[in-house]
């Protein structure tokens, strides 16, 4: 059974910077694509990066230079490098990893709270 775990999530003042990881476990097979999304209090949830198995990275325009997406396959982990940090970044984020057959998987999610 897959699962992945987030961590790094917390506090942070406007300007400031936070690191979340996610540790996969229970795959027998690497994942096509390991990403981030984030939802917001009555907001939809929305993809922030991701990241595949080519290193091919997407971003969110509105994290664009401020985040960066890495993976280690070795470990499978995903990790999310968040710099610069606005209000408007804080939400729960969700880890989320792809199958090669398409199956999606979630993680639990992890709050980050921006104060201004």
């Amino acid at each position: 059974q897959v699962q992945l775990v987030e961590s790094g999530g917390g506090l942070v003042q406007a300007g400031g910077s936070l690191r979340l990881s996610c540790a996969a476990s229970g795959s027998p097979f690497a994942f096509n694509a390991m990403g981030w999304y984030r939802q917001a209090p009555g907001k939809q949830r929305e993809l922030v990066a991701q990241i595949t198995n080519g290193r091919y990275t997407n971003y969110v325009d509105s994290v664009k230079g401020r985040f960066t997406i890495s993976r280690d396959d070795a470990k499978n982990t995903v990790n999310l490098e968040m710099n610069s940090l606005k209000p408007e970044d804080t939400a729960v984020y969700y880890c989320n990893a792809r199958s090669p057959y398409g199956t999606n998987y979630w993680g639990k999610g992890t709050l980050v709270t921006v104060s201004s």
